[in-house]
């Protein structure tokens, strides 16, 4: 079965309303939600709603949230999240940073006490819009062991940077050889997972998705990917009074309080260069890099993807289906209404 972009919002936003939630809050969370699912990140999308509305349920997310601005300077900011909705902290932090990067040519804001955000590009693609440089990153609870152990310490800590030009040019990754969100998804779905994705417990490597949750994943190109985790780790522990290492929980169990944090970079390329200027070198570092061959610009994937899926609309699998009609039926929501066969 299927469902198309305006159902998926439509969806997303009838249980998180009925639930209690701003319109606010409906509107970012549907918003991220589906961008995730278009761009073919289903592991972030509506297959990751389910565990949004546990930490509702838990009290991990807090309906009433309000961000609170602890430090500021014309340049940062530091935000307390409140427990929100991590989609809504974020939104907007990275809009205080677009703010601060317009005015004075950079703005950087840093974040804890949130939550899970859904994709990181989602954030860097609003610098995108607003004509400015994004760079999003994050910690999450401990995915990866470090190089020569077993026991798993730091997150898969994403990185997503977005350039503003007439090409969508933006890289979003994990540092681990894949996100944490595709194990989750392939244990829902019954799949095994690839060799050199993970480690069991014991250190040995596996295609077992659950054994690979219960140990490590594996950082991409081995040092640099763990080097890069590292230092993520720091810019979005102690440098923004969040949580590090094991201490970091929340954005896999939805039961516990989210201790993560976050760092959003804006940068006004106006601020250095003329915008039309940088902008036609970075078209044609774009062609330059298509002419060499059969390649692909970072975000060309993506725009393709969404293509496809705001055409044909995306698949939802028996066991996500499953999950989504129990919430729905306790909701009184009659989730049939929105798929298609």
């Amino acid at each position: 079965m299927r469902i198309t972009k305006d159902n998926e919002i439509s969806l997303v936003k009838e249980i998180l309303k009925k639930l209690g939630a701003s319109e606010e809050d409906c509107e970012l969370v549907a918003e991220a939600t589906i961008d995730a699912d278009l761009k073919g990140f289903t592991s972030h999308g509506l297959g990751r709603f389910p565990q949004y509305l546990k930490s509702i349920e838990a009290g991990t997310i807090n309906l009433e949230d309000n961000i609170t601005i602890e430090k500021e300077t014309p340049a940062i900011a530091l935000i307390n999240g409140n427990s929100g909705f991590g989609q809504a902290v974020s939104y907007k932090a990275m809009k205080l940073a677009i703010k601060k990067a317009k005015e004075i040519g950079v703005g950087c804001v840093g974040v804890h006490n949130s939550n899970h955000f859904g994709v990181t590009g989602f954030y860097s693609d609003l610098a995108i819009r607003d004509g400015v440089i994004g760079l999003v990153i994050a910690n999450t609870e401990p995915a990866i062991a470090p190089l020569g152990a077993s026991k798993a310490l730091l997150g898969t800590n994403p990185i997503a940077i977005g350039i503003p030009s007439d090409t969508y040019i933006a890289l979003d990754m994990a540092t681990s050889a894949t996100a944490r969100g595709k194990l989750l998804e392939a244990r829902r779905k019954g799949n095994s997972i690839p060799e050199g994705w993970a480690l069991d417990a014991d250190g040995n490597p596996t295609t077992d998705p659950d054994e690979g949750l219960k140990g490590s994943i594996l950082p991409f190109g081995a040092h640099k990917g763990y080097g890069l985790a590292f230092m993520i780790e720091l810019l979005t522990g102690p440098l923004v009074s969040a949580a590090w290492g094991k201490e970091v929980t929340g954005t896999a169990d939805p039961t516990k309080d989210c201790t993560k944090g976050d760092l959003y970079l804006a940068i006004d390329p106006s601020k250095f260069v003329d915008p039309e200027t940088f902008k036609e070198q970075t078209e044609a570092f774009c062609q330059e890099v298509r002419d060499t061959g059969d390649t692909f610009v970072p975000g060309d994937l993506e725009v393709k993807r969404i293509a496809e899926a705001e055409a044909n609309g995306m698949e939802i699998d028996e066991k996500l289906y499953e999950q989504l009609k129990e919430i729905c039926s306790d909701l009184e929501i009659d989730i049939d209404s929105y798929l298609e066969e």
